[in-house]
């Protein structure tokens, strides 16, 4: 997966300097991850990252390019570590080699590798996943403050390796908060709602709102680097923070919740920052990127207000990457005088 903004050019950095870069900057949403969602995070970047190099080396030697050196742009490391941990930490080892798999050699090496890719691939795998094994893909963890106790590494072995923990998954497992917020809708007021709720946080999702606040850290620090430009994570989070406070109601049973709870919850800042940013699968103009992160944003609210699904990062994204040629089309400079 690319990551990198074509238009910001960091002096003495190439590519892979850059892949990198977006690895160190995701470090602060993972570790609040693994602490709020336990080992299984971890486990799955590992998993996730061994596979994708196999499968990367295994598709390079077939199409008789440079493996060592396609290897080294850590793109595929970057692909396996956004899936990884937009992944529940309970999915067998098997459901990730699945979705890996489907990322590095459908998405990815199948239309020409790195910078040929149509989808995104990590949502393009997250969202095959989704559709194809909805149960094991809607398990989450609740998070640690409503555990007392997350799984152990050994408990979260097991599971990986398809088995039961001594407690039994469903002890570890239930709704995570937008699915909960969504389910009461209509129901009673948002203040009740969040009195009631184990899973309220201080201002949004418990343990999701640090995740969150993590990748905001790591995005604003790649806009300072200039690995990525504001246009599209700034036009992301502004429609969806302008759709929810349209949609907030006052906090009434009708409300479907407030642009921070939208803000800091589900996957939106891992979204904004480091998956609506793909130069290769987004709008390239200026303008166009614009309206690329504004369409996002719209989606995700949408898909989270009114769908089955109670996140839509993926799914916007995708429909995001579908309309990113007739962006560029519509918002490309217009020459004017005579053709030469």
């Amino acid at each position: 997966m690319n990551n990198i903004n074509p238009s910001a050019k960091p002096p003495n950095h190439g590519i892979a300097q850059l892949m990198y870069l977006v690895l160190l900057a995701c470090l602060p949403g993972l570790c609040a991850l693994v602490a709020f969602f336990g080992w299984g995070v971890l486990i799955n970047v590992v998993w996730l990252s061994l596979c994708a190099l196999v499968l990367e080396a295994a598709l390079l030697r077939l199409r008789k390019q440079n493996v060592s050196l396609h290897l080294r742009d850590g793109s595929a490391l970057l692909s396996a570590l956004l899936l990884a941990m937009a992944l529940p930490p309970t999915v067998p080892w098997w459901l990730g080699l699945c979705g890996i798999a489907f990322a590095i050699v459908v998405v990815k090496q199948l239309y020409g590798g790195l910078g040929h890719n149509l989808f995104n691939p990590a949502m393009a795998a997250y969202a095959m996943l989704l559709v194809s094994f909805p149960a094991p893909m809607t398990r989450w963890l609740l998070p640690a403050g409503v555990l007392e106790n997350l799984p152990s590494f050994s408990d979260a072995i097991t599971i990986f390796l398809g088995g039961e923990p001594v407690l039994g998954i469903d002890a570890y497992t239930g709704a995570t908060w937008l699915d909960s917020f969504r389910q009461q809708t209509g129901a009673q007021l948002v203040s009740e709602f969040r009195a009631a709720s184990p899973l309220a946080g201080s201002f949004a999702a418990l343990g999701a709102e640090w995740v969150n606040v993590g990748f905001l850290l790591g995005g604003l620090w790649l806009l300072y680097r200039r690995v990525i430009s504001w246009h599209i994570p700034l036009a992301f989070l502004g429609a969806l923070s302008v759709c929810a406070a349209l949609g907030w109601a006052g906090g009434s049973s009708a409300s479907l919740g407030s642009p921070l709870m939208h803000l800091f919850s589900g996957a939106t800042m891992l979204g904004a920052f480091f998956i609506a940013t793909d130069p290769v699968t987004a709008a390239t103009t200026p303008r166009g990127r614009l309206l690329y992160g504004a369409l996002i944003g719209l989606l995700v609210f949408v898909i989270r207000a009114f769908s089955i699904y109670p996140d839509g990062v993926a799914f916007a994204v995708l429909l995001g990457n579908l309309a990113a040629p007739l962006i560029d089309a519509f918002t490309e400079a217009r020459t004017f005088g005579p053709k030469t």
